[in-house]
């Protein structure tokens, strides 16, 4: 189904720095993607809903997707990398495929879950001879090198790169709308979970801009250290603001550190490994509101967001970047 921009809602990026409406970028969202309350704790707890922020296979991935995916045709190729159950994989293929752009993968092993699985099974069946590695180095460095030897554009893990974080540093703006709609209370924190780093740093950056800075962006460790780390969210959000001043001519209230706090204790050992602890409350979440999670990420971030709003901090508002759709679209 063909998307125009009269279906792209409000792109606040574009009103705040009108230069960026320059850039390609392909219509995938339906935005904004809404808040709500947890019900019994409308006070505390909030989850933005970005399972619902795109007509199929929504989630924090087709953010980035806009603007990484824009400018391509149809009989076009992009290649893109990570794990054997990866959600950005599935969601460049899905969206991709939307554009009539094929896409390739080179991916590598890891702890599986249920839910990663699923994703894996959905990833063979959309990207056909996807390769698994057993080495990620290796499984990027393939993807890189055939990136380079035919037109094929690369699409960087988790669609983490300046021009992709563009589309989270909108979210964040979106956010400050609605706050200041009155849809939900200023939260205190916002919980998401910690991978590639490009949500965090984009709502790092987005907030700044937005002049919220009061909220703490709490990301919760879902990989190895080595990727999912303080420094790296913090470098892809200087980058993407150097990104905004180049194009805009205009100086960007940069990042500011001190509202970044990575949290390491819903981990679980290894990427791709489920958490005990979070089963409970990842059921608590489906009882109250239906909303299923997956194990490598957002359940992780869910545990964080309870731990975080039992602190009693203020409202504390959970980043939802699952989309279980995605598995049977």
């Amino acid at each position: 189904m063909p998307y125009t921009l009269a279906d792209a809602g409000v792109i606040h990026l574009f009103a705040r720095f009108p230069a960026l409406a320059k850039l390609p970028r392909a219509v995938l969202c339906n935005l904004p993607s809404p808040v709500e309350p947890f019900p019994g704790r409308e006070k505390e707890l909030w989850i933005k809903r970005e399972d619902m922020n795109a007509p199929v296979c929504a989630g924090n991935k087709v953010r980035a997707l806009e603007f990484l995916l824009g400018g391509l045709k149809e009989g076009d190729t992009v290649i893109t990398t990570g794990g054997a159950g990866s959600t950005h994989v599935l969601a460049t293929a899905s969206h991709a495929s939307r554009l009539g752009v094929t896409t390739l993968a080179s991916r590598w092993t890891h702890d599986m879950n249920p839910v990663a699985d699923k994703v894996a099974a959905q990833i063979r069946r959309v990207i056909p001879g996807s390769r698994v590695s057993w080495n990620p180095v290796i499984a990027l460095a393939e993807a890189r090198y055939r990136s380079t030897t035919k037109k094929i554009r690369y699409i960087p893990i988790g669609g983490t790169s300046p021009l992709g974080v563009l589309g989270h540093v909108n979210a964040a703006l979106e956010l400050n709308e609605q706050i200041v709609k009155g849809e939900m209370p200023q939260p205190s924190s916002i919980v998401l979970p910690l991978g590639s780093g490009g949500t965090a740093a984009g709502l790092l950056l987005g907030l700044a801009i937005a002049g919220l800075t009061s909220i703490e962006v709490v990301a919760a460790r879902v990989g190895p250290r080595v990727f999912a780390n303080r420094a790296r969210v913090l470098m892809v959000a200087h980058a993407t603001a150097r990104l905004i001043q180049r194009l805009c001519g205009e100086r960007v209230s940069g990042a500011n550190a001190s509202q970044l706090r990575v949290v390491h204790n819903v981990y679980g050992g290894a990427y791709g490994r489920t958490l005990v602890e979070s089963l409970d409350p990842a059921k608590l979440l489906h009882r109250a509101m239906g909303l299923r999670l997956d194990d490598t990420y957002s359940a992780k971030a869910w545990t964080a967001a309870i731990n975080e709003q039992n602190t009693e901090k203020g409202p504390v508002l959970f980043w939802l970047t699952f989309d279980p759709t995605c598995l049977t679209s």
